[in-house]
């Protein structure tokens, strides 16, 4: 039985192939093959798995058509911030030198450093092309309004990014720092997407302003719930090793809990590196000190804020029925 979701998943991925066609030239072929393999539509082990979930520009899709607007229309918006991403997901992988992404070699290692680098590039500058494509349904005032969203929630995603690399080693963090950080490397995005649906769904500025806050607080939830699953996750659910964050020593938020209670854990963790079998014990240490039940319950919080925000956004029809279900299912909830 076809769903909605998947009717505007196929959607999405229609677009976004028909953006990335822009560079489909005999001369730039390969070139287009590094994007084609990245996407998951080329290469060994590409398919649905390898693709990612496209949530970005689902939720952009469906609040619009919540909003009363036609999300046949906004798809190069759609594909647009898919793209931004995943040029995001390109250059992260060069930066924390990750030979890996979804069980398959990463672009920079496949191609190399330099044309991973500019495979990344190649999708930012596709990703503000697309929304130029706008063109055929709205007016200019309104492409202006949606380029201006996405162009800020950018900056920040690379200011996240900035701090997120230079919070790396330090031990002197705080939960304020934290928060920051992840405002811009995971809320920013989201919200920009929850924001141009609303938008370009025709919603006035009090809906604008209720999706805007939904995306950012769902963002702060996937940014915790990751940090959750980082050290307690079921690596063969989640494709990642759990040993990886406190090996690599990231300052996630379980990590700067245990910190703040100054206890075994941050004994242990300010005296060097961790070896890859003290992580099940130093796991441990940190549930004992209440780490792991402060990052459930703050992850329940943000996602309690952002359903808040979304009921005061008065979603209509199917489209609105699919956004609880969607966001219930991206958290673990049963509904």
């Amino acid at each position: 039985m076809t769903t909605l979701q998947d009717v505007l998943l196929s959607a999405i991925e229609i677009e976004l192939q028909h953006q990335i066609s822009r560079l489909a030239t005999p001369r730039l072929q390969p070139l287009h093959d590094m994007l084609t393999y990245h996407m998951g539509w080329t290469g060994d082990g590409s398919g649905r798995s390898t693709q990612g979930k496209r949530i970005r520009p689902l939720l952009l899709l469906l609040i619009c058509a919540a909003c009363g607007g036609d999300w046949n229309a906004v798809l190069p918006a759609a594909a647009s911030v898919e793209l931004v991403h995943n040029f995001s997901l390109i250059h992260d992988d060069i930066q924390d030198n990750s030979a890996k992404r979804r069980g398959r070699d990463t672009v920079w290692f496949k191609w190399g450093m330099p044309q991973g680098i500019n495979a990344g590039d190649a999708l930012f500058v596709i990703a503000n092309s697309a929304l130029l494509d706008l063109v055929h349904s709205f007016d200019a005032e309104l492409i202006f309004s949606a380029t201006t969203i996405l162009q800020a929630a950018c900056l920040n995603l690379t200011e996240g990014q900035f701090l997120d690399i230079s919070y790396e080693k330090r031990v002197d963090l705080t939960m304020e720092d934290y928060w920051t950080m992840a405002t811009g490397k995971t809320a920013a995005l989201l919200s920009a997407c929850c924001a141009i649906g609303s938008l370009l769904g025709g919603g006035d500025e009090t809906i604008r302003d209720a999706y805007r806050n939904y995306g950012h607080f769902l963002g702060l939830a996937f940014q915790v719930q990751d940090d959750y699953l980082g050290i307690w996750g079921d690596s063969a659910l989640t494709g990642k090793s759990i040993a990886s964050d406190l090996v690599t020593g990231k300052n996630s938020l379980p990590v700067l809990f245990g910190l703040e209670k100054k206890g075994a854990f941050a004994k242990r963790w300010l005296n060097g590196s961790i070896s890859a079998d003290e992580v099940r014990g130093l796991s441990d240490q940190l549930e004992t000190e209440g780490a792991r039940l402060f990052t459930q319950n703050t992850a329940d919080q943000l996602t309690d804020m952002a359903l808040q925000y979304l009921r005061s956004a008065e979603p209509v029809g199917d489209f609105g029925q699919e956004l609880f279900e969607l966001t219930n299912r991206l958290m673990g909830r049963q509904g």
